[in-house]
């Protein structure tokens, strides 16, 4: 770990991120532990303070262990097939779409239905995650597009479960 005035340089296993934090915040690498200070108690210092904090964390954690997002394919006949570094999806388009990893980033096909987007840094993996997922995203009538492992799709009822009140 290296901090040259407001740049701060962090190794890992994972790989290696470089970040240049807000001039105000004071940071100081002692006995491995880096610690923030903000010059004064006003409002946009401490917000200023707490964003520093968690972007260092961000960082450390990163370049540790990694960032991943699992991404799943819900739909008949839509795929994800491994092609070297790069993914091909096919998502009911006329075409598929080939999608090449950001950054440091690593796309991994789990099964044809599952996404691994995985890297040191977090937002690039929630970028490249947004992306993939921005292809198709899920339809709340028919359950159907790229979402997020996690994500629940609130559904919908359709025009004839609402309109059949006569």
């Amino acid at each position: 770990m290296k901090i040259d005035g407001t740049t701060v340089t962090i190794k890992g296993k994972v790989g290696e991120q470089s970040r240049t934090l807000p001039a105000t915040m004071k940071i100081v690498l002692k006995d491995g532990v880096i610690t923030v200070a903000r010059p004064s108690d006003e409002p946009d210092q401490r917000a200023l303070h707490g964003l520093t904090r968690s972007l260092l964390q961000n960082m450390v954690v990163g370049v540790s262990d990694g960032f991943s997002k699992r991404l799943e394919l819900i739909g008949t006949g839509y795929r994800v097939q491994q092609k070297g570094k790069a993914l091909e999806i096919n998502v009911g388009y006329s075409h598929s779409i080939d999608i090449l990893p950001m950054g440091d980033n690593t796309l991994a096909a789990e099964g044809q239905t599952f996404v691994v987007v995985s890297g040191p840094s977090k937002e690039d993996v929630g970028e490249q995650s947004a992306r993939i997922r921005k292809l198709r995203k899920p339809n709340p009538y028919t359950g159907k597009g790229i979402k997020y492992s996690d994500e629940v799709i609130r559904r919908k009822a359709g025009k004839t479960a609402v309109g059949s009140g006569k």
